[in-house]
């Protein structure tokens, strides 16, 4: 059962990069390689993937999952509690004059599809499926995180973004480290 547990995560490991650049949307995170998003775009963004970084992590912590895994879940509840914050100070210094909040609306539609998906399960399922995700996650937040930073309108959430990217890179190795462990 396992071994087809972690062959199904490594296929869908591989596809994974080819499904993002087809999958993202206006509304979404952007695709990567794009070269522009928009302040309004990235703020509506931010909040919601934040949110599912922290509720999907606070579910590993929860179950029946590898130490590594509950660890790294510990670490992501931290760091995008901290982003957040700091999310919330770049808000308050920014341009903006929409109604953006730090805490954000609900998830959005695509990050709550994605917290649904680990809700039911347990175990060696869960742990592949929130691994899986969160190679996702932050290829996507890499992607916008990096694109805003280059070419953000507004400059206190283009610095946030600088700001945030260490981090996010940090996770990303992180996840790979995960996936190595557990393919």
């Amino acid at each position: 059962m396992k071994t087809h547990i972690t062959l199904a995560m490594v296929a869908l490991l591989a596809g994974a990069p080819a499904a993002f650049a087809q999958s993202a949307t206006p509304a979404d995170i952007p695709a990567v390689g794009q070269t522009k998003i928009d302040t309004e775009t990235f703020s509506r963004t931010v909040p919601s993937a934040n949110r599912f970084e922290i509720e999907s992590s606070k579910l590993a912590e929860q179950k029946n999952v590898a130490a590594d895994v509950k660890d790294f879940a510990a670490l992501m509840v931290k760091d995008h509690t901290k982003a957040g914050e700091d999310f919330k100070a770049a808000l308050e210094q920014s341009q903006i004059t929409a109604s953006v909040t730090a805490s954000g609306p609900a998830l959005l539609p695509k990050d709550q599809a994605m917290l649904d998906q680990l809700k039911n399960l347990d175990g060696d399922e869960f742990q592949a499926k929130y691994i899986l995700l969160q190679t996702e996650a932050h290829k996507q937040a890499l992607a916008l995180f990096s694109t805003y930073a280059q070419s953000g309108e507004d400059p206190a959430l283009k610095e946030f973004a600088k700001k945030i990217l260490p981090t996010l890179r940090m996770h990303e190795e992180r996840i790979k480290d995960l996936v190595a462990a557990h393919s």
